[in-house]
């Protein structure tokens, strides 16, 4: 094979701020240039960012896209470049614009190649901005035959997806029509399923084609999605010849000639990837959204401890206000390990009691109240009070409030509207139950960050004498291979119990969530890390009959 240094490089752009996207273009192209590469590879939509969503309607939007293109082609000299960008439909019929990957070399365009698969589920919705590109044909570029693909084109293998069934499969057409190599643009959001099923399709496609495949993505947190770049390049056997960093902006280099390139360390468990997920998806949505210091609420129990360590590590320890807010019902131990925790991370705190607040509110409802016995109203009291504080500190410190809730508990509707789920970021809403204790376990791998009490005591809200989490709900080693089950499988209650769970159990779950439903859409965002998260992921009905009536 003719011989072509080629740069994958994966960076973070923030959604239309072109000047910013376009100097980490231009800077990343020359070093690819400095360090031999005759063609460098950004990701999908790498002008403008991913996703634009509705920015895609505005024709200044559009039209700032195509002069930031335009500047990027007249800066980049001495490499060529593949890029993806928005460009438009000059044609009368169909969405006025394309996804579009443009090949340029000293100011001259080379090849324009538009998405042909434009995916329209989970988180996905493209259909409702982009016009589908017809027909693919290989590019030609210093004798090579280049297959340009982006994200979805591959998606659509029999052997693998027989349930995508898009009419076409791009892939088969071009190595049909004689392509050497296949590039493909991506800007594909994490889960943690992702790596181990992105890595399995792109082998299976190389060794049944018979080609090397270079997979080039994005990388950085975006609202609820964070991009975990994992670049990579196989060759015709299905084997890594070049791997790129997760979680951060880099550059790895590959021969065609030799089909040999450099390989980068990436995270070697579920756990440590999460970690990193959660890590650039807080510190770039805070840093994005304006905010450099975070407020939460610290309870002595693994969820704000987890929250806490996360927030520590990706901010910096001198970022983080952790707010202690014991009332009657909470217990010395809590206090202490609190306070233990912020010193292992060595984060700033502040005591605020709020039993005398909670009082107050006792007293003032009284006269509401008279004749009914306390039951989960008082419980959600004191949730508010905490809520509020918070929210105080935030408006006077301009700290961003990190609501602590785990996956489990927002399915089911365990936590409190304006209480517990108040705040600008949900670090953990997509973390269930048991993958917080995981994390915690890893965060503590290498020396006591979470006190070892917060992971083997009973998880409690303390909310009123001796409560448990398990006086309400299922164990959580149940509750969550049921929830994961419903929500991300789609898998009905019936066939959950004729696997053998307890049929009162799945029932009383299953209506959990689906009564929930209106909480969650007024939960602050949080980021991705499952195949299937609330929001983004996951768009159901508020009001709905089905499995009800």
């Amino acid at each position: 094979m003719i011989e072509v240094k080629i740069g994958l490089a994966q960076y973070d752009p923030i959604i239309g701020a072109f000047k910013h996207n376009m100097a980490q273009i231009v800077r990343l192209a020359g070093k690819a240039r400095d360090e031999g590469c005759e063609l460098v590879i950004f990701p999908e939509l790498a002008v403008c960012g991913y996703p634009p969503r509705d920015l895609l309607e505005r024709k200044d939007f559009i039209q700032d896209n195509l002069q930031a293109m335009d500047r990027l082609m007249s800066e980049v000299k001495g490499i060529a470049v593949l890029c993806g960008c928005v460009s438009l439909n000059t044609k009368r019929a169909g969405k006025p614009i394309y996804n579009t990957a443009i090949l340029f070399e000293e100011g001259k365009v080379l090849a324009k190649v538009h998405k042909r698969l434009l995916p329209s589920y989970d988180i996905f919705d493209e259909t409702r901005y982009f016009e589908p590109g017809t027909g693919s044909v290989p590019v030609s570029f210093k004798g090579l035959s280049l297959g340009i693909t982006i994200c979805e084109d591959i998606w659509n293998d029999d052997d693998i997806l027989p349930e995508h069934n898009y009419p076409v499969n791009p892939v088969a057409e071009l190595a049909e029509k004689g392509t050497d190599i296949f590039i493909t643009i991506n800007s594909s959001p994490f889960d943690i399923e992702k790596a181990a099923f992105r890595y399995h399709i792109l082998s299976h496609l190389a060794v049944k084609y018979r080609r090397p495949f270079f997979y080039i993505n994005a990388v950085g947190g975006q609202d609820c999605l964070i991009f975990d770049g994992s670049s990579m390049a196989v060759d015709r056997t299905g084997k890594i010849m070049a791997q790129a960093k997760d979680f951060t902006e880099d550059l790895v280099t590959v021969d065609t000639d030799a089909l040999r390139g450099e390989r980068h360390i990436v995270s070697a468990s579920k756990e440590e990837a999460v970690i990193k997920a959660l890590e650039l998806g807080l510190k770039d949505y805070t840093t994005r959204c304006g905010f450099s210091k975070v407020v939460l609420g610290l309870s002595g129990g693994i969820d704000s401890s987890v929250t806490a360590a996360v927030a520590a590590q990706a901010l910096g320890p001198e970022n983080v206000l952790g707010v202690i807010m014991p009332s009657p019902y909470t217990s010395e131990a809590s206090i202490e390990d609190a306070e233990a925790l912020a010193r292992n991370l060595e984060i700033r705190t502040s005591t605020i009691s709020i039993s005398d607040i909670f009082d107050a509110y006792l007293k003032t409802l009284e006269p509401v109240f008279s004749g009914k016995d306390r039951n989960i109203t008082e419980e959600n009291i004191q949730a508010r009070i905490r809520g509020n504080l918070l929210m105080a500190i935030s408006n006077k410190f301009g700290h961003l409030v990190l609501s602590t809730g785990n996956k489990s508990e927002l399915a089911v509707g365990y936590c409190t509207l304006y209480g517990d789920l108040s705040g600008g970021f949900a670090l953990i809403s997509d973390l269930p139950k048991i993958m917080v204790y995981k994390v915690a376990e890893y965060l503590n791998s290498e020396g006591e960050i979470i006190p070892k009490r917060v992971l083997t005591k009973a998880p409690s809200a303390e909310l009123r004498p001796g409560q448990k989490d398990q006086d309400d709900l299922p164990p959580y080693d149940i509750l969550d291979v049921i929830l994961e089950k419903y929500l991300e499988q789609d898998t009905s209650p019936d066939r959950i119990i004729a696997e053998g769970f307890n049929p009162e159990t799945v029932y009383k779950i299953v209506q959990m969530v689906d009564r929930s439903e209106y909480k969650r859409h007024q939960v602050p965002m949080g980021p991705r890390v499952t195949t299937r998260a609330f929001g983004y992921g996951r768009r159901y009905p508020v009001c709905h009959g089905y499995g009800r009536i």
